[in-house]
């Protein structure tokens, strides 16, 4: 029987207020694994009164004794972590590798949490004036909330719950309505760890949960990733409702090779960027641009490797690039491969018809190459969100770091080089949050903010790192006079 899943508010699982289900598609398959309740307000605000009745007392919980929650969640995670893999497979369609990778980033950032002890202090200066001491302390803040994508179902959520509630605040995660599997083993391992009833909160649904998130009175920051539309949307709308707010928005991540790069290792890192999670990645690498007497030599091996890569199932340990995330998502990418060609790129390698023995009905799109494309193309200015790589020719460096600089969004961009002047020229120049130097996925690690600048990014403070501490915590100023 098809699971139907449950909200988890106050230390309980219990049935959403709705009759209304979406179904969870194995993109593999396109056979439904899951029904994700369409959770209405009402469910937002049961969730909210939970984590609010808890802050209390968690905030008064000593912080040593809220980080020895995350040992043992870590432990259990562990314990769990091939279940995990598995439904990160399945609901939404990665290689296993790949799921590994996202499962394994997902406990570095438990691992982060449990060093909030250490970070958290404040500061303090005597005589800041004659008989007067002055401090600041870090503080926690009450009901914070998560609105997840479908692309990193385990990871994404982890970058946040974790440090929130070591931190000392209440939690509620909103995750996506195509990739819910993966939070209910999440937080059947989080009720397995005996946390006080109402510290952490799981509502499944769409987008009147996610506008319930953004509006209730109670929550006092929001955290955010998804398209560029939909960041815009959650940062006007905190905002208005005088909450924090951290919006991840979209990506159109520039790769730039010099023509003194090491071609071979270029070309692997290349790969794993522009493929990995078959594209659906906000650092996914998507525009190749070749400097100079680079071109020639690059385009040909891309084309030779892109070629190559097994497309599959994503539990076959053989498989290199696994599915879309469902039939909509393959007719959006190749609708623009089709308007890739029309506005005049060369396709080189057509990945539309790629079939997969014995999963005929999955949402399989291969390895695709765009050559000569030009900066005013569609492919070469908006996000694809698939398996489809744009090549264009530049003439030297500062061509580059132009072409790179002209689009509106600004996550991530990556420099293959010998040069350390040039390396270093990139990394002053260009303006995006995340650059990578013979890196093809600029990717933080927990320990530090996962940048974003543009229309990549809304807010002050980014996800991760000592980032996400100053956004989950405010600094009380005391200022003290004895007599």
């Amino acid at each position: 029987m098809v699971k139907k899943l449950k909200n988890y508010i106050g230390g309980s699982w219990v049935e959403a207020s709705t009759s209304h289900y979406t179904p969870v598609i194995n993109p593999a398959t396109c056979e439904t694994i899951g029904e994700c309740p369409d959770s209405p307000a009402a469910d937002v605000d049961k969730a909210v009164q939970a984590a609010k009745e808890a802050f209390e007392e968690w905030r008064r919980t000593p912080v040593l004794s809220r980080a020895q929650y995350m040992y043992r969640f870590k432990a259990l995670l562990e314990d769990r972590f091939e279940d995990m893999v598995k439904i990160v497979v399945a609901e939404n369609g990665k290689t296993r590798d790949e799921a590994r990778g996202e499962v394994r980033r997902g406990i570095e950032s438990v691992d982060f949490a449990t060093a909030i002890p250490v970070i958290m202090r404040g500061y303090k200066t005597e005589d800041i004036s004659s008989g007067i001491d002055e401090t600041a302390e870090r503080q926690p803040l009450g009901v914070y909330a998560a609105i997840t994508p479908f692309n990193f179902p385990m990871m994404v959520p982890m970058w946040f719950l974790p440090t929130a509630i070591v931190c000392g605040n209440t939690y509620i995660v909103k995750p996506s309505p195509q990739t819910p599997l993966s939070m209910e083993i999440v937080y059947e391992l989080l009720d397995e760890l005996d946390l006080p009833e109402g510290v952490v909160n799981l509502v499944f649904g769409g987008k009147e949960s996610s506008m319930a998130v953004m509006e209730h009175p109670d929550i006092v920051g929001v955290s955010f990733v998804g398209s560029t539309p939909v960041a815009k949307l959650v940062y006007e709308t905190c905002a208005k409702h005088g909450k924090r707010v951290q919006a991840q928005g979209g990506a159109k991540n520039y790769i730039a090779v010099m023509p003194d790069a090491n071609m071979e290792a270029s070309v692997a890192n290349i790969m794993g960027s522009v493929y990995g999670c078959a594209g659906q990645r906000c650092l996914a690498g998507s525009v190749i641009v070749a400097v100079g007497e680079a071109y020639e030599p690059l385009k040909a091996e891309l084309v030779k490797r892109a070629g190559a890569l097994r497309v599959g199932y994503g539990m076959n340990e053989e498989s290199q690039m696994g599915t879309v995330i469902s039939a909509a998502a393959r007719e959006r990418i190749t609708g623009m491969i089709q308007q890739g060609v029309n506005e005049g790129a060369a396709l080189v390698l057509d990945g539309r018809d790629v079939k997969v023995a014995g999963f005929e009905n999955g949402t399989f799109v291969g390895p695709t190459i765009l050559d000569k494309v030009q900066p005013d193309m569609t492919v070469a200015r908006e996000e694809v969100f698939g398996p489809v790589m744009a090549i264009m020719q530049v003439p030297d460096f500062d061509a580059a770091v132009d072409v790179i600089n002209r689009s509106h969004y600004g996550n991530a961009a990556s420099l293959f080089t010998a040069s350390g002047k040039h390396a270093r020229e990139f990394k002053y120049r260009v303006r995006a949050g995340n650059i990578g130097i013979n890196v093809g996925v600029a990717a933080a690690t927990a320990s530090f903010p996962f940048g974003g600048q543009k229309d990549s990014f809304f807010g002050d403070l980014h996800g991760q790192g000592l980032d996400a501490l100053e956004f989950f915590t405010d600094k009380k100023i005391l200022i003290e006079r004895w007599l």
